[in-house]
């Protein structure tokens, strides 16, 4: 296969590296807009690693009777099979033509083969590496902002970080709302305004009245988030967060504030936070409250047919968990 530039985005092979599922989204999402761009017709195949078996590459690279553009992508490639990884080191040599095949590897050694084949054939190749620390989602929401054409001060976007937290999804999320909502450049009051406070109800005051148990509050918190213009997937990120930082935190060995923080990749004032809603709690529970989330998550993006009635039995659900963990902390 001839060598390609890093910039050329309808290469051949394109591999995106690492464990980071919003920038892999987005690999394939930029792979998928440029073919369209060159092509409106393009057949977009999206394969896990269990789909390509020895044989379905070549029947997915096959031309075509009227020579469609194509682009097929594998996810979790460092899974397939050793006959599979034959013959797509078979294929780096001759690709064909119109096609763009796209490889979702998560790094690391299990199939290090398979990306250095693709690799020395001139791949090209976009890191999607996890943001473990707390600088790199600050560097990120700042990429965001510029990506929006929008300014943001420097305490906004720490702020952003700080009240979300490590979740990249919701962070460039939060990005979108705040630019779409706002107008001039975005400070830190505008953020304070959208994710702290009971008078903006964010998600993630429907968040922590729900995993402390306050039922009514938190489903007021929802109604005003939803009337306000608040979307549903930020709101299920934040219970899912909320119902995670307590799994994490109550699994955790003891310490001050700030080594936990560094441990869990959480600020150190929600490591405060969450030791007192943490109360009672059990893994039990908590798998509870984490199933009620995946519901309302699948309800919200198309699964059912009313996400506000998604999120409300969520919220129940988790809260209930929460009363019943309270109730174990006093007896």
């Amino acid at each position: 296969m001839a060598k390609k530039t890093n910039d050329d985005v309808l290469a051949p092979v394109t591999l995106a590296v690492g464990q980071e599922d919003l920038l892999l989204d987005r690999a394939v999402q930029e792979v998928v807009a440029a073919a369209r761009a060159a092509d409106a017709d393009t057949d977009v195949r999206d394969l896990s690693s269990d789909q390509l078996q020895p044989g379905t590459l070549a029947e997915l690279t096959s031309p075509s009777l009227f020579a469609e553009r194509k682009v097929v992508v594998v996810r979790n490639a460092q899974d397939l099979s050793a006959d599979t990884i034959k013959e797509l080191k078979g294929y780096f040599g001759s690709p064909a033509e119109e096609i763009t095949l796209v490889l979702l590897h998560a790094g690391g050694a299990k199939g290090k083969g398979l990306l250095d084949a693709a690799r020395k054939a001139g791949a090209r190749e976009v890191a999607c590496p996890k943001k473990t620390k707390p600088a790199d989602r600050l560097s990120f929401v700042r990429g965001e902002f510029r990506a929006q054409g929008r300014a943001a001060t420097p305490e906004a976007c720490q702020s952003l970080v700080d009240a979300i937290g490590s979740d990249l999804r919701e962070l460039a999320s939060a990005v979108s709302q705040l630019t779409a909502d706002v107008e001039g450049t975005i400070d830190e009051a505008v953020v304070g305004r959208y994710y702290t406070g009971r008078a903006e109800a964010s998600s993630f005051t429907v968040a922590d009245r729900a995993v402390e148990g306050r039922a009514a509050e938190a489903l007021e918190a929802l109604r005003w988030s939803l009337a306000t213009g608040v979307a549903p997937v930020l709101i299920t990120s934040a219970l899912a967060q909320g119902v995670r930082a307590i799994g994490k935190l109550s699994s955790a060995r003891g310490g001050r504030p700030a080594d936990l923080a560094r441990e869990l990749g959480m600020p150190p004032w929600k490591i405060d936070r969450v030791r007192q809603q943490m109360r009672g709690w059990t893994p039990d529970g908590v798998a509870v409250a984490l199933r009620a989330v995946a519901e309302a998550d699948e309800g919200v993006k198309g699964g059912g047919d009313d996400p506000e009635y998604a999120l409300e039995k969520a919220v129940v659900i988790i809260a209930r968990a929460a009363r019943a963990a309270r109730s174990r902390g006093r007896a």
